[in-house]
C-alpha cells in the first residue's frame, strides 16, 4: 500500500533529520585524526574532550522527549538540525582545543533531542509506521556511511576548518526544507481520546514509571545496552586513528595523483557500509532468534573480534587481514543493534515503551560515551593492546548479562507475550 501524503511528508522530514544526525556523528572521528596532528594535545586529553561532546547525545534523550511533548516534535527536530549545523560552524572557527570542546558539546546537546522527537513524530503522525520506520532506519545508515566518506574525501582537497563548514550546509538546507514541510503530527492518533498535548508525564509519574521499569528485567537490558554502547563508541571513535598509525596502511604506495588520499579513512567508511548489511541481517534474524540468545552469541563474537585486532594490528601485519577484520567487525557491530532494540520491546510493557527507549538511548549514547575517555587513556598512557582488551571486556560484560536473561527465563518473563520458551 502506497504511503498517503501526510506519511510521505513526515517520512521525508524525519529521514533527513535521522541521516544528518549520523552524518555529523560519524564524521567526528575523522576530524579527531586531524585535530591530534593539528593541536599539541595528547590523545588522552582529546579523548575527554570528544567524550564531553558525545555524552550529551545520550544524556539529553530523556529531557528531549519531555520537551518534544511540551513544545511539539517538528519544532524540536528543527532546533536539532539548526543546532547541529551551528555547532559545526563553531568547529570551523576553532583555533584551540577549548573551542573544539564548545562546538562538540553544542553538537551533542542539539543532536540529543532528535531520536525521541523524530520517533515520536512517526509514531503519532504516520499511518503506515512499519514502512516509514524502515525508511527512517535506512536513512540513518546512509548518514552513518556518508558522513565520514564525505569528510575524508573533502580533507584531501580542503583544510579541515573549511570541511567542517561544508558539512554544516546540508543541515541548513534541511532546516529550510523542514520549515516549508506541512503535515499533521497527530494524524495516526487523531481519533484517540487519550491523545493530546496535555498527556505529558508529570515528574511523579515519570519517577513512578521509572521505578517500575527498573524493578523488572529492563534493569538487566539497560546495563547490557550500556556495555554495547561502551564497545560501539570506543571502537568507532579510535579506529580511524589506530588505522592511520599502522605501517601496512600509512606506508601504502598509491598511484600518481592519489597521494592525498588516506586509505585508513576509506577502510573505516567501508566498515560502516558493511554495517548496513549487518543491521539488515540482524533485523531479519530478530524474528527467528530470541533476543537474549542472539545478544549472547553476538557479544561473544564482538569480544573475539576486539581481541583479534591485537595480532592483526601488530607491527608487520598485512593490509589484507586488517581490511577483512574491519569488514567483519562492521557487520557484527551493527547486527547486534536490532537485537537489543527488540529486547527492550520484549521485556517492557507497551505502556512504558516510550520511556524505556528513552532510557535505552541514554545507555547507548550517554553512558556509552565514557569509553571515549577510557579508550583515550589506554591509547595515550598504556598501549593499543590495552585498548583492545578494554573493548573486549565491554563485550564480555554484555555477554554475561545476556546470559543472565537466558538463565532467568522464569523470572524474566516477556512483558509483551512474545515467544521466549527456550530462554
Amino acid at each position: 500500500m502506497a504511503l498517503n501524503a501526510n506519511d510521505r511528508s513526515i517520512a521525508g522530514f524525519t529521514m533527513a533529520g535521522h541521516a544528518l544526525v549520523h552524518w555529523f556523528e560519524t564524521s567526528i572521528p575523522i576530524f579527531l585524526v586531524v585535530w591530534l596532528a593539528e593541536f599539541d594535545v595528547g590523545v588522552a586529553l582529546f579523548g575527554i574532550v570528544v567524550a564531553l561532546g558525545y555524552a550529551p547525545f545520550g544524556l539529553g534523550a530523556l529531557p528531549g522527549g519531555i520537551l518534544a511533548d511540551r513544545y511539539g516534535t517538528k519544532r524540536l527536530v528543527l532546533v536539532c538540525l539548526a543546532g547541529m549545523s551551528l555547532s559545526f560552524l563553531v568547529l570551523s572557527l576553532a583555533t584551540s582545543i577549548y573551542t573544539i570542546a564548545v562546538g562538540l558539546i553544542l553538537w551533542g546537546v542539539a543532536a540529543s533531542v532528535y531520536h525521541p522527537a523524530g520517533l515520536a513524530l512517526i509514531s503519532t503522525g504516520v499511518e503506515d509506521r512499519g514502512t516509514v520506520f524502515a525508511w527512517h532506519g535506512i536513512a540513518g545508515n546512509a548518514g552513518i556511511a556518508l558522513g565520514p566518506f564525505v569528510a575524508a574525501t573533502l580533507l584531501i582537497f580542503l583544510e579541515w576548518s573549511l570541511v567542517a563548514a561544508v558539512l554544516a550546509v546540508p543541515g541548513v538546507v534541511a532546516v529550510l526544507y523542514g520549515l516549508s514541510a506541512t503535515f499533521d503530527p497527530t494524524a495516526a492518533v487523531a481519533d484517540d481520546a487519550e491523545a493530546g498535548p496535555d498527556e505529558a508525564l508529570s515528574l511523579s509519574d515519570l519517577l513512578g514509571n521509572t521505578r517500575t521499569l527498573f524493578a523488572s528485567a529492563f534493569a538487566v537490558v539497560f546495563v547490557l545496552v550500556t556495555f554495547e554502547g561502551l564497545y560501539y563508541r570506543g571502537m568507532l571513535t579510535y579506529l580511524p586513528e589506530i588505522l592511520h598509525a599502522l605501517p601496512a596502511i600509512s606506508g601504502l604506495a598509491l598511484p600518481a595523483g592519489l597521494e592525498g588520499i588516506e586509505p585508513a579513512d576509506y577502510i573505516y567508511v567501508g566498515l560502516l557500509v558493511v554495517g548496513m548489511a549487518g543491521q539488515y541481517a540482524g533485523g531479519k534474524l530478530t524474528g527467528r532468534v530470541r533476543p537474549a540468545r542472539g545478544l549472547a552469541g553476538l557479544f561473544v563474537v564482538l569480544a573475539a573480534l576486539a581481541l583479534l585486532f591485537i595480532p592483526v594490528t601488530a607491527t608487520g601485519g598485512g593490509l589484507g587481514p586488517i581490511v577483512v577484520l574491519c569488514g567483519v567487525l562492521g557487520f557484527f557491530l551493527f547486527a547486534i543493534q536490532p537485537f537489543y532494540q527488540n529486547a527492550v520491546a520484549v521485556y517492557t510493557p507497551p505502556d512504558a515503551r516510550g520511556l524505556s527507549y528513552g532510557y535505552t538511548y541514554l545507555a547507548e549514547f550517554g553512558f556509552g560515551s565514557a569509553s571515549i575517555a577510557l579508550g583515550g587513556f589506554m591509547l595515550g598512557e598504556l598501549s593499543r593492546t590495552a585498548f583492545f582488551v578494554l573493548i573486549a571486556g565491554f563485550a564480555v560484560g554484555g555477554g554475561l548479562l545476556a546470559g543472565v536473561l537466558l538463565a532467568g527465563s522464569g523470572r524474566f518473563a516477556p512483558a509483551d507475550g512474545a515467544l521466549e520458551a527456550d530462554d
